[in-house]
């Protein structure tokens, strides 16, 4: 009788309280965010105004360190344990796709239209991935140095040329005021070498893979163009422009210790160059022939495809696209906002701001990485290539090997569904 009184007690308690009463069904999330507290408090804030915007879902997040994400994701798939929303890195997108880890987002895509290209993840037609932020390269000097060596300050609509930009280091050089001319940032490797380094291939007319199909590296990746690049990459060092190997110290410090005249560095690292030294400049990318390329597409937002709630985790992900979070992050990790209209909220980014220049160079000339699902190993190949070249291996040698070793993945797998 009392357990009769007490279940009847509670069901009229459920109708009472209507609403409260039925849970809200939780949203698994995985973060490659451990140990960035910043970026993670901004996170925590949305997820929580997401989970008290609605009574339908709650999301609760699991941060790995960035190092491991990747693996813990593979891992994940292959254990059948995915949470419901994943965060990628853009160009992995197309891999883990058509691995089946992801499926299309749900999202309305009108919210993305002003979008600027790079955070928009598309593959094979369809929207898997959104980000809230991407990054753009410059080339880091200093008025001063420029008006010293007596060069033209290049701008958006004219950029240095290939000659241009070589009679510029050559000037550094023979200044003699600095260790080397051009720091590319040597001390860096893994994904930093096809994001940083393939856009000046690019310029020269080549590429990692022949976009036209993805199914062949042959003519795009040691074609004339490819070979052009190659000798002017190994130029770089064998003529004492750059330094083949690198301190991570002077990678971190260098410019500003007066190593180096030239810096290409991306807009993470621009606000401390800037309050060292207010007369930073950032450059666009030369145009080596083919016009002035830079990389695009940083890490993303999507819905795995274990998830038997995508409408739910898709909700999320468009709630997270709001300006207000846009600009949050961009105040918060010094990342480039998606939209204008979330440029102009922030504090760097908005007209006048002082890295304004990022915005208008990722949308001038930003390319993303070749979108396939075989550019995870294309990655490391082209990396490997690029730093035998700088350290003196055969040019023509080093890039068909690494067309070889492409090629024979691609056909490994099946053409990766292309």
């Amino acid at each position: 009788m009392t357990q009769m009184k007490w279940l009847a007690g509670a069901a009229i308690a459920a109708v009472t309280l209507g609403g409260a009463a039925q849970a809200q069904t939780t949203l698994t999330m995985w973060y490659h965010g451990a140990g960035n507290e910043v970026e993670a408090k901004i996170v925590d804030q949305i997820i929580g105004d997401f989970n008290a915007s609605q009574s339908d879902w709650k999301v609760e997040m699991q941060s790995f360190p960035q190092a491991a994400y990747n693996d813990s994701v593979v891992a994940g798939a292959l254990a059948g344990n995915l949470p419901d929303i994943l965060d990628v890195d853009g160009p992995v997108m197309p891999n883990w796709a058509w691995s089946g880890y992801m499926q299309p987002l749900q999202i309305d895509e009108a919210t993305i239209a002003n979008f600027i290209p790079g955070p928009k993840g598309y593959w094979d037609g369809k929207l898997y991935s959104i980000g809230l932020w991407d990054a753009a390269v410059a080339l880091v000097t200093r008025q001063s140095y420029l008006d010293d060596l007596g060069l033209r300050t290049p701008t958006l609509e004219q950029p240095w040329t290939k000659d241009e930009f070589m009679a510029a280091l050559d000037a550094a050089k023979a200044s003699g005021k600095f260790d080397y001319a051009f720091d590319p940032g040597m001390a860096w490797t893994g994904e930093w070498y096809p994001y940083a380094f393939s856009p000046f291939l690019q310029s020269f007319g080549g590429d990692i893979v022949d976009r036209s199909t993805y199914k062949t590296a042959e003519g795009a990746l040691n074609g004339d163009a490819a070979l052009a690049f190659g000798e002017w990459w190994q130029g770089l060092f064998t003529n004492g422009y750059a330094q083949a190997s690198q301190d991570p110290a002077d990678r971190d410090s260098g410019f500003a210790a007066g190593k180096y005249a030239f810096s290409w560095n991306g807009n993470w690292a621009a606000l401390n160059t800037l309050k060292q030294f207010p007369d930073t400049v950032f450059l666009p990318a030369p145009d080596f022939g083919n016009g002035p390329k830079i990389g695009a597409a940083s890490w993303q937002f999507g819905v795995s495809a274990a998830s038997k709630h995508p409408e739910g985790a898709s909700a999320f992900i468009q709630f997270a696209l709001q300006d207000k979070y846009l600009a949050e992050f961009s105040n918060g990790i010094g990342l480039i906002p998606p939209t204008e209209t979330a440029a102009a909220m922030t504090e760097n980014y908005k007209a006048g701001g002082p890295m304004a220049v990022f915005f208008d160079l990722t949308k001038a000339q930003a390319l993303v990485r070749p979108v396939t699902p075989g550019y995870v190993v294309q990655a490391k190949v082209f990396e490997k290539a690029l730093a035998d070249i700088a350290n003196g291996a055969d040019v023509a040698g080093a890039l068909d090997a690494a067309v070889d070793e492409i090629n024979a993945d691609i056909e490994k797998n099946g053409g990766y569904g292309h």
